[in-house]
């Protein structure tokens, strides 16, 4: 690739409580690295002991309480909170070694694994919601006799588990989408359970023991609703397409109206993690190389007005002699 100018960095730009580190080096090239902001995510390692126990002790309850009621309602309320157990102990792992440092091997840490985490939440989610499905077919032409008073009993401690966990959550539901999703999950999952308790009344009530499979398909058809964009999400990060949000046209109209800038090329906006995105462009800018405020400025833009956090920069004087190899759009 050739490079008509020094390469100008502008890094980890997060609009939070941390100090500015403007690291300055002369190398005879004139190379500057301005540190923005840096906010670290509030750790949320307790809510997440405590919704993973709540939980797990609740699938247990309601196994041992669906098989002895007869009750595919419960079952598959517990296939549904077993599943959030799993997707509660990835989100916790992976919030865990997003934290880690960067090394030779893993320039940017580990803070893609959140996007693993959500992609294999999602298929296991779409994996469960089909044994589900299949289950609550297979009872529709054999219907079992079930224990409404039971299925009532156990998953109005359903609603219960399931709301105190959303609260742990609710704090960081506005600034973490990690976050916002667990506790936007459990809030799902008490309204399923509510529609469980109701269920069991009916049941309890006329006898119609055809209900109970027929929630559970619409349990699965509601799982797979709200896992259906997670899922979509989560292959996108992995492939690194635009995070949703950020509008890809209007990053690259305001880089082109920057002071001097004739030409915005090689722009690539990506997730790092599930809730940091990064940034590299080139500027073409033939009046000479700005200095390290140019590229601050830079910096706090896209954060406030994109969220985009991490930006590298790279500034080049257009000179026709030597054009910039990557220049055309479709090259990578």
């Amino acid at each position: 690739m050739a490079q008509h100018e020094p390469l100008q960095h502008v890094h980890d730009a997060h609009a939070a409580h941390a100090a500015h580190d403007h690291d300055h080096h002369d190398h005879g090239h004139g190379h500057g690295h301005p540190h923005g902001h840096h906010h670290a995510p509030k750790d949320f390692g307790r809510a997440f002991a405590i919704g993973i126990t709540l939980n797990l002790g609740f699938v247990v309850a309601e196994v041992v309480y669906g098989l002895l009621a007869n009750s595919m309602a419960l079952l598959a309320d517990a296939g549904h909170n077993l599943s959030d157990v799993f997707g509660l102990l990835l989100a916790w792992y992976a919030s865990r070694l997003t934290r880690r440092h960067p090394s030779t091997r893993f320039t940017y840490g580990l803070r893609s694994s959140s996007i693993l985490a959500a992609l294999i939440n999602a298929v296991l989610l779409m994996f469960v919601t089909g044994g589900i499905a299949w289950e609550a077919v297979q009872r529709f032409g054999h219907p079992g006799s079930v224990d409404g008073q039971t299925v009532m009993i156990i998953a109005a401690i359903g609603v219960v588990i399931n709301t105190a966990t959303a609260l742990l959550f609710m704090a960081g539901r506005k600034g973490d989408l990690n976050i916002r999703g667990a506790f936007l999950h459990m809030v799902a999952d008490a309204l399923i359970s509510g529609a469980v308790v109701v269920t069991g009344g009916v049941v309890l009530l006329t006898g119609w023991q055809w209900l109970d499979p027929a929630i559970s398909l619409v349990i699965a058809v509601i799982i797979v609703a709200g896992t259906w964009s997670l899922l979509r999400d989560a292959i996108n990060l992995s492939l690194h397409a635009v995070p949703p949000g950020i509008d890809p046209l209007a990053v690259r109209s305001y880089l082109a109206a920057l002071p001097g800038v004739t030409e915005v090329h090689d722009l690539h906006i990506w997730g790092m993690s599930t809730t940091e995105t990064a940034l590299t462009a080139h500027l073409v800018l033939p009046g000479g190389t700005p200095g390290d405020h140019f590229l601050s400025e830079i910096s706090e833009s896209l954060q406030s007005r994109f969220s985009i956090g991490h930006a590298t920069v790279q500034i080049e004087s257009g000179d026709q002699a030597a054009p910039c190899k990557l220049a055309p759009e479709h090259l990578v």
